[in-house]
């Protein structure tokens, strides 16, 4: 059975013929005991709600906590995928660039015998040329030695 400050202020005793006891000073004790009941009462609830108050607030930051934890790996996962698909697109650009210096090269390099031919062309012309004007030139001398004879 619980008792209240209220029980202890009403509670009465039966005194006793001789030597009892003094009933003045009983409601005196039983008033200060209900006083002092009274305050741990209010205590104790104040100390309960002060408990459920903590219990809310580290509830709060429990979910906060994990509310951060979330945000963090989803940051996490973000970054990875973004050095990932960085690289992704590194790799792609690197490609594209060894394939434009490939097709650099080859053209290039096309030109090059392109040009090697003209020359050998060129060469092959001057030959003939040469070859043409010598015997252009020797017919001429001798038509010119067969003039003077």
């Amino acid at each position: 059975m619980r008792i209240t400050p209220i029980d202890i202020q009403q509670q009465q005793f039966k005194g006793k013929m001789l030597g009892g006891l003094d009933p003045q000073e009983v409601d005196a004790f039983l008033q200060t005991v209900a006083e002092e009941m009274e305050s741990l009462v209010r205590e104790n609830t104040e100390l309960k709600e002060q408990c459920k108050r903590a219990a809310a607030d580290m509830e709060q930051l429990a979910q906060q906590e994990k509310n951060l934890r979330e945000t963090m790996l989803a940051a996490q996962k973000i970054t990875e995928e973004m050095k990932a698909n960085a690289q992704k697109e590194a790799s792609l650009l690197i490609s594209e660039a060894e394939v434009k210096a490939e097709k650099i090269v080859a053209d290039a390099e096309r030109r090059l015998a392109q040009l090697n031919d003209q020359i050998q062309d060129i060469r092959r012309q001057r030959l003939q040329f040469e070859s043409s004007f010598k015997a252009l030139l020797d017919t001429h001398y001798k038509m010119l030695a067969l003039d003077e004879e």
